[in-house]
């Protein structure tokens, strides 16, 4: 054998040696002079060997077994109210504008559109927001809702109707 085959055997030795030492090192457990449990891989007059059995595994101190971590089904149960004009309201305004706010609870969702219904018949395109301005209204009894549409138009909630009287001046004219 050459030299430089005996270093490579001595080599390939040397690391299945330590493989082999690295998992069967031994620990030792004393008590120092505070009473403190130390644990090392040197042994010290007095110290005990442990028996490791298993390999080092660290687990959470946490107990995870409590939580539920199945996926829940959010109800998206939705309110929508109309809150100006009030019920019943007068709105004086010769040019027959009216201004319609509401609320949406508990959120307003992004995808999420809101139609506003005029007499039973939709009032412009619905919109992504809840203000409304009605333009150019004829005197007299008006009813609105507003429903909430999702991402496909369905209707998800409604607001209750509102009547509200519409007052504009008329100038009468002489022939």
């Amino acid at each position: 054998m050459t030299h430089f085959n005996r270093i490579i055997v001595i080599a390939l030795l040397s690391v299945l040696c330590a493989e082999v030492s690295a998992g069967s090192t031994k620990i030792y457990v004393w008590r120092n002079a505070d009473g403190v449990l130390v644990y090392s891989d040197s042994p010290k007059p007095g110290a005990e060997e442990v028996n490791v059995n298993s390999p080092n595994i660290s687990s959470s101190s946490v107990d995870t077994s409590i939580l539920d971590i199945t996926p829940k089904v959010i109800e998206n149960t939705y309110q929508v109210e109309i809150t100006q004009p009030e019920n019943n309201a007068t709105i004086r305004d010769n040019t027959g504008s009216v201004y319609v706010s509401g609320r949406i609870k508990p959120i307003f969702k992004r995808g999420l559109t809101i139609a506003l219904i005029l007499d039973g018949k939709p009032y412009l395109k619905p919109q992504t927001h809840s203000m409304f301005v009605l333009r150019n209204i004829d005197r007299g009894e008006h009813q609105i809702k507003m429903d909430l549409l999702d991402e496909k138009g369905k209707v998800i909630a409604s607001s209750t109707p509102i009547t509200f009287y519409m007052h504009r001046a008329s100038v009468n004219k002489a022939n």
